[in-house]
């Protein structure tokens, strides 16, 4: 009795521990341009390949079809996280060649709810979004908020500030809630649109990774955030080192979520 009794207590103190203890989270923020490389062709699979590399926990993804012609009509989200087994959520932006486009999540986390917030658009057909899904976390840590988005592309955009300002917005609804916002916004680090999410979120690495164009990038597009930034800590951020499948290189945080 004495020593079922001392187990029990052993695997309390573990738990507890694991508990205390930081969680590791790794991101991967990725631009995948439909399915198409730099080759021209369509590979999911090779996409996959890819984001396995780094055995991400959440992917948020851009420029992603479902049912689309010029990517064979193949939904990319489930077939992303079919081949990556990892949960896909898809939160169509626009009606487009047959199909739906927009922004993707996966997570190896358990999904607790999901939704797409449509954000300001100056640009018949060319609605964006911002894809916010909650997860759970393991070792009863609660729930954690992961956001995807594609800013507008265009130079001197009016979309990118008034973009970033509702993204600040939601997120100052959802209290101490541990968040990460991913996705392509199309400005350097310097710019009014990263400098305004900047007064809220944490960037995950200081001064720029360029990230575009793919062959030879010159710029950081691609950014990874946390909130509130007390409650984080980067471990690593890193560009991945592959040119051919899409026009973005993909950016790679490793994160410790404190208690």
């Amino acid at each position: 009795m004495f020593r079922l009794t001392f187990v029990f207590a052993l695997l309390s103190v573990v738990h507890l521990q694991a508990a205390e203890s930081p969680l590791r989270v790794k991101v991967l923020c990725y631009n995948i341009h439909h399915g198409r490389g730099t080759d021209d062709k369509v590979d999911i699979e090779r996409l996959a390949r890819v984001i396995q590399s780094v055995d991400p926990d959440l992917v948020a993804l851009q420029e992603v079809d479902s049912g689309v012609n010029r990517s064979s009509q193949i939904n990319e989200p489930e077939k992303l996280g079919e081949l990556c087994k990892l949960t896909p959520v898809f939160g169509n932006n626009i009606k487009y060649d047959g199909g739906d486009y927009g922004n993707a999540i996966l997570s190896r986390w358990p999904v607790a709810r999901h939704e797409n917030h449509k954000l300001q658009s100056y640009y018949p057909k060319e609605q964006r979004g911002l894809l916010e899904v909650e997860v759970t976390l393991p070792e009863q840590r609660g729930s954690l908020l992961f956001f995807a988005t594609h800013f507008d592309y265009r130079g001197n955009s009016p979309e990118r500030l008034p973009s970033a300002e509702l993204v600040n917005r939601i997120i100052a609804t959802k209290g101490n809630t541990p968040a990460i916002l991913a996705g392509d916004l199309n400005e350097p680090p310097e710019a009014p649109a990263v400098r305004e999410l900047a007064r809220v979120w944490k960037r995950t690495n200081d001064g720029e990774l360029p990230t575009f164009p793919v062959d030879t990038p010159k710029r950081q597009i691609d950014h990874i955030l946390v909130h509130p930034p007390a409650r984080w800590r980067v471990v690593e951020t890193r560009v991945l080192d592959e040119a051919v499948a899409s026009d973005h290189r993909a950016i790679f945080s490793v994160l410790k979520l404190a208690k």
